[in-house]
């Protein structure tokens, strides 16, 4: 993962008691290159075992090729494997695609969208949220749920 670090204002914040008029602004270093379900890992919002039923999801939606095109690919797809052995390239893309629709459907009806968003579509949480039109902060609780039936899917233990 690369990372691209660029700097991004919080918030703008109104006067202060006794302060009068003048306005403060935070600002942040955010990576670019940091997936939505790594920055929730790497603050401790999400555990190992969510963070890994999250990157298997996004592996096997990687390998099946789901993500929209904008015109055909000429290019040769080379995904590095540990599983799927003696499989073609073709056969390796159809049992992702099983994979994930399965990942999915163990998530539950209601559960996906949420998963698909920040997991496979890289939406922040509070985008995601919004594009639902979901109360803010709900989408972490519903997100944990899922990613915990999607570890079950995968057996990660």
């Amino acid at each position: 993962m690369k990372r691209q670090l660029v700097e991004r204002e919080l918030t703008s914040e109104g006067p202060r008691r006794g302060e009068g008029a003048r306005k403060t602004q935070r600002s942040v270093t955010v990576n670019l290159g940091e997936s939505p379900i790594a920055w929730l890992h790497s603050r401790g919002h999400i555990d190992a075992r969510l963070f890994d039923a999250g990157e298997a999801l996004r592996s096997d939606y990687e390998r099946a090729q789901l993500s929209p095109n904008v015109t055909m690919r000429w290019d040769v797809v080379r995904v590095k494997s540990t599983g799927d052995v003696g499989l073609s390239p073709t056969e390796k893309q159809i049992a992702a695609k099983q994979r994930f629709d399965g990942a999915l459907g163990a998530a539950g009806k209601g559960l996906e969208d949420i998963l698909w968003r920040v997991v496979c579509g890289c939406e922040g949480l509070p985008e995601a949220e919004k594009s639902l039109g979901w109360p803010a902060r709900s989408g972490k609780l519903v997100l944990k749920l899922a990613l915990d039936r999607v570890a079950d899917f995968y057996r990660i233990g």
